[in-house]
């Protein structure tokens, strides 16, 4: 019976010893083994064995991108302005050899690193700068620390500049230039308010007298065609009239002449006619040769008569 005892003590003992020896690594992650105190090999995902005693694992290694958020590092301008800037590193290990052999603290180490490089940028920058360059910024801190970080099997995705916390005094002086500066805007919003609501106006009046000014030059226009219009149809009407009396006068010395009359009763009814084209008015006419002599014989007739 005792033998049986340490026989179950025993074999017990080495199912606990092998049971210890199977390791199953996670996804993102990897085991940097050591046999007798030497680097063996990383493990990545899967079942893995050890030997016992001689292998051990001496440090497992987180493969996802991580976060570092510093608290604020003091900094000062390149314009001696002192303020506080705290920082978000990405990174991710890419290399568990390196991570676990590269450096003894790599949190501590990244985050020292950090403070020193932003440090470095930010000394040669004014506060302007510092405020309007974050994007600047960041990509030069990123690019010194991944490239101080790769001997440690890091690599740093991203560098953020999570606050930048000037001093009170330079905080007021900034809200003041803000305050100035939206009044300013405002007042030139206002001024070009009212300048285009002048020009506006301007050109308002402007169109009214144009078209009030071809208005009137268009009713002149129609005044002078229409009086243009009564003079034509006035003279129209004077030729028509002048056209009847002398078709009515040709007419009549037809008629005349189909009646049987003798030439001197027709230079008589000529003589009324220009009797009647003088009308009392004209100053001066002239008489053919022919009537002329008909009237002196019609007056010798009349004085024959009479004595």
């Amino acid at each position: 019976m005792p033998g049986l005892t340490a026989f179950i003590i025993i074999t017990l003992f080495v199912i606990w010893i092998l049971s210890t020896c199977i390791k199953i690594v996670p996804q993102a992650n990897s085991f940097v083994v050591e046999r007798l105190g030497a680097f063996q090999s990383a493990w990545s995902v899967g079942l893995h064995f050890k030997i016992p005693i001689i292998d051990r694992i001496a440090k497992r290694v987180n493969l996802k991108e991580q976060v570092g958020d510093f608290p604020p590092q003091p900094v000062i301008t390149k314009d001696n302005v002192k303020m506080g800037i705290d920082t978000v590193v990405f990174y991710q290990i890419t290399d568990p050899k390196l991570f676990a052999y590269g450096v003894e603290n790599p949190i501590m180490a990244i985050e020292n690193l950090t403070a020193t490089t932003l440090r470095n940028i930010i000394g040669d920058l004014e506060l302007d700068e510092c405020l309007t360059s974050r994007e600047t910024i960041n990509t030069k801190m990123r690019a010194s620390l991944d490239l101080a970080t790769d001997p440690w099997g890091i690599k740093i995705n991203r560098v953020e500049l999570k606050n930048i916390s000037p001093p009170a005094e330079i905080q007021n002086a900034m809200e003041k230039q803000m305050k100035a500066e939206r009044e300013r805007r405002e007042a030139v919003t206002r001024a070009e308010g009212e300048k285009r609501a002048n020009v506006t106006v301007a050109e308002g009046k402007k169109a009214a007298a144009i078209l009030e000014a071809e208005a009137a030059k268009e009713s002149a226009i129609l005044r002078a065609e229409a009086e243009k219009e009564k003079r034509i149809r006035e003279a129209e009407g004077e030729a028509e009239a002048i056209r009847k009396v002398q078709q009515a006068t040709a007419d009549g010395i037809k008629m005349i002449r189909e009646a049987g009359a003798d030439e001197a009763v027709l230079k008589i009814k000529s003589l009324e006619a220009f009797e009647k084209a003088a009308d009392g008015k004209a100053t001066k006419i002239i008489i053919p040769s022919e009537i002329q002599g008909l009237a002196g014989l019609a007056a010798t007739l009349k004085e024959t008569f009479t004595v």
